[in-house]
């Protein structure tokens, strides 16, 4: 073979590698999941049926667990069951994060599914509404509250399903920048194989004041695109992280949008959550053989500087080889990490919230 006929065949070798380079976060075909060798468990005592619910109520589902900024966590419970419809029960919790007593507890009769919860800065709890009810009137919406369970802003039009500057569809998360701008993740069926129509993947952009500035992202593999952006968190750097679960990674953006990195390392993630110090957490409610073959679920652990896994939190354990873990995730001050568990994980779980704590 001639010398231009071995560049040409060298050069066709490298393209097809960095193809294939490329389309790695979309396929995840040659990615290893991280967890099927020997990792590290830093927290490793398990606490089941954490934080009981006021009037001795069941939890039903959940996906959302956050912690405020005196250290106490706030999650919700889907009313006992895996909706709030017809439901005047207080979904929104507050509880001491040493006790698991029940602190405050407001929001009966306002929300129809209650999907992402962000506590800010100045403790006002951020809740995502992801469906709608019957008559229309309710859902859709993301929801401002004042600690104390005063309705201080709501973002999009009640019931509607849109793609517009003021509607939702499906709202998953929400989360608040330093400088007070929100951010909402809007689309939770885009990561079905037929999306049902008017379906969104997106990252909506408001004023503080709840005025739009900007959006970006649709239904998609490619990068800045998203199969269900379900999560959202900034790391010290103001990175919003953004886990695409149906593309199976985590997306990372500068706040005006532009596309900075797509990690792969974390899996199927479902919650996302980022410390003062920059440890990632990374909860994967979701992966089976038919939605994420040869993956478990669980919490992996890492930091915001890069795609790598270096602990692991199993999942519970279940007939299946992939366990359940839950949906939500969230780092107290003192390490411990609480997941909130969804429809999946629930039965395993016993409860709405795991604790899992130190040695």
């Amino acid at each position: 073979m001639s010398v231009s006929g071995r560049l040409r065949v060298i050069l066709l070798a490298s393209a097809a590698v960095l193809t294939l380079a490329g389309n790695r976060a979309f396929t995840q075909g040659e990615v290893v999941d991280p967890s099927t060798k020997p990792l590290p468990n830093p927290n490793p005592v398990v606490i089941k049926n954490w934080g009981p619910l006021p009037d001795g109520r069941t939890w039903g589902s959940t996906a959302g667990v956050d912690i405020g900024p005196d250290g106490h966590v706030w999650a919700y419970d889907r009313c006992g069951q895996n909706t709030c419809i017809d439901s005047k029960v207080d979904p929104i919790l507050e509880f001491d994060r040493n006790t698991g007593k029940v602190l405050a507890h407001f929001g009966g009769g306002m929300i129809v599914f209650p999907h992402g919860i962000h506590v800010d800065r100045e403790a006002n709890v951020w809740v995502t509404d992801g469906q709608n009810n019957k008559e229309g009137t309710m859902g859709h919406q993301v929801i401002k509250f004042s600690p104390d369970g005063k309705v201080l802003m709501r973002l999009g039009k009640a019931g509607g399903r849109g793609s517009g500057p003021d509607t939702f569809n499906e709202p998953n998360d929400v989360i608040v920048a330093p400088n007070g701008d929100i951010f909402v993740s809007d689309g939770h069926s885009g990561q079905n194989a037929n999306p049902p129509p008017n379906s969104n993947g997106r990252i909506v952009k408001f004023t503080k004041d709840g005025k739009y500035i900007k959006e970006w992202g649709k239904i998609g593999t490619g990068p800045g695109e998203f199969r269900t952006p379900h999560a959202l968190a900034f790391d010290s750097r103001g990175r919003l992280f953004v886990a695409d679960r149906g593309n199976h990674r985590i997306q990372i953006f500068d706040q005006e949008g532009k596309f900075l990195d797509a990690w792969e390392q974390f899996s199927r993630v479902s919650g996302l959550f980022i410390d003062r110090n920059d440890n990632l957490y990374a909860i994967d409610s979701e992966s089976s053989q038919e939605r994420h073959p040869n993956w478990k679920t669980g919490v992996r652990i890492g930091t915001a500087k890069e795609d790598r896994v270096l602990a692991f939190i199993p999942p519970h354990q279940t007939k299946d080889p992939w366990g359940a873990a839950g949906e939500g995730v969230a780092v107290d001050p003192d390490g411990n990490v609480y997941a909130a568990e969804g429809p999946i994980s629930r039965p395993a779980a016993g409860s709405g919230l795991t604790k899992y704590a130190k040695r």
